[in-house]
C-alpha cells in the first residue's frame, strides 16, 4: 500500500505547525516532508521530532538549500538524524546563482555530488530536487537536468512532474530516461487555463489538467518510494490536503 506524503511548504502561510500536523494525521496521512525554514536555524530540533512523534507522522524526506548543506554539513546531518530522514534534497538554486551553460550545470551537478557525502557516508540518500528552468534548453541544445546528473552521477531525484510539464518538457520521456534515479515524487496539479489564478495556476491533485494515473503507472515502474503532495500557494490547505490525497488513493 502507497504511503502518502505531505511536502509541509504548502501550508507554510498557515498553521501553527501542530495545529497543522494535526490535520494531516486526522486527514489520514503518514508521512511530511520537511522544508528549510522549518528547522534550519531552529535551537530546538527536538520540539519538532516530539510533534511528529505526538501526530504519528514520520519525515522520511526533506529539504536543505545548498547553502546550509556546505556551510554546515555537520548540523544539517544532525537535524536530518534528528527527524528520522532517510533521504535529503537540495531543492532551488535561486536565479542568480543558476549557471548559464552546460559546463556549468555539470559543476553544478559535481558540487551537489560533493555536499551529498556527508550524507551518504552514514547511509542517508541525498539527490536534487527539479523546478522548471532544468528544462529550458542550454545554448548547446542540452538540458540543465541532464547536465546536473552528469556532473553528479550518483545523485537521486525527487521528480517534480508538474513543475517539468511548466518547463514545457514531457515528463513520460524523463521517467523514461531518468527513472532509475527516481526516489521520490512530488504529486502537484496545473489549473485549467484561465482559472485558480489566485493559486498561481495550480490545482489540488487530481482536479487540474495532468494525466496523473497514466504518470503513476509509469512512475510506479521506478524506485520511487515516497509519493509526495505538494501546492505551491493553495488558499485552503486543509481543503488541498483532503482532495490530494483522496484523488490519489485512486491513481
Amino acid at each position: 500500500m502507497t504511503r502518502f506524503s505531505y511536502q509541509l511548504y504548502s501550508s507554510r502561510n498557515f498553521g501553527p505547525l501542530d495545529k497543522t500536523l494535526k490535520m494531516l494525521a486526522n486527514i489520514g496521512y503518514a508521512e511530511v516532508e520537511g522544508y528549510g525554514a522549518l528547522y534550519v536555524g531552529l535551537d530546538d530540533v527536538g520540539a519538532l521530532a516530539g510533534l511528529l512523534e505526538e501526530t504519528g507522522l514520520a519525515m522520511p524526506t526533506g529539504h536543505f538549500g545548498l547553502d546550509s548543506l556546505e556551510s554546515d554539513p555537520g548540523r544539517a546531518l544532525e537535524i536530518a538524524q534528528a527527524l528520522g530522514m532517510k533521504t535529503v534534497f537540495c531543492p532551488y538554486l535561486a536565479p542568480d546563482q543558476r549557471p548559464t551553460d552546460a559546463a556549468g550545470y555539470v559543476a553544478l551537478g559535481a558540487r551537489l555530488e560533493a555536499a551529498g557525502a556527508p550524507l551518504r557516508e552514514v547511509g542517508l540518500g541525498f539527490g536534487w530536487h527539479n523546478h522548471d528552468f532544468e528544462f529550458v534548453a542550454l545554448p548547446d541544445g542540452s538540458t540543465p537536468i541532464a547536465r546536473i546528473f552528469e556532473g553528479g552521477p550518483g545523485l537521486r531525484w525527487e521528480a517534480d512532474i508538474a513543475w517539468i510539464v511548466r518547463g514545457a518538457a514531457d515528463p513520460l520521456a524523463w521517467i523514461e530516461a531518468e527513472g532509475a534515479r527516481i526516489s521520490a515524487v512530488h504529486l502537484k496539479d496545473i489549473a485549467a487555463a484561465g482559472t485558480c489564478a489566485d493559486e498561481d495556476g495550480w490545482a489540488d491533485v487530481g482536479h487540474g489538467v495532468m494525466d496523473w494515473p497514466g504518470l503513476m503507472a509509469a512512475l510506479r515502474n521506478t524506485p520511487a518510494e515516497h509519493w509526495i503532495m505538494e501546492h505551491d500557494n493553495p488558499s485552503d490547505d486543509a481543503r488541498f490536503a483532503r482532495n490530494a490525497l483522496a484523488a490519489a488513493k485512486g491513481f
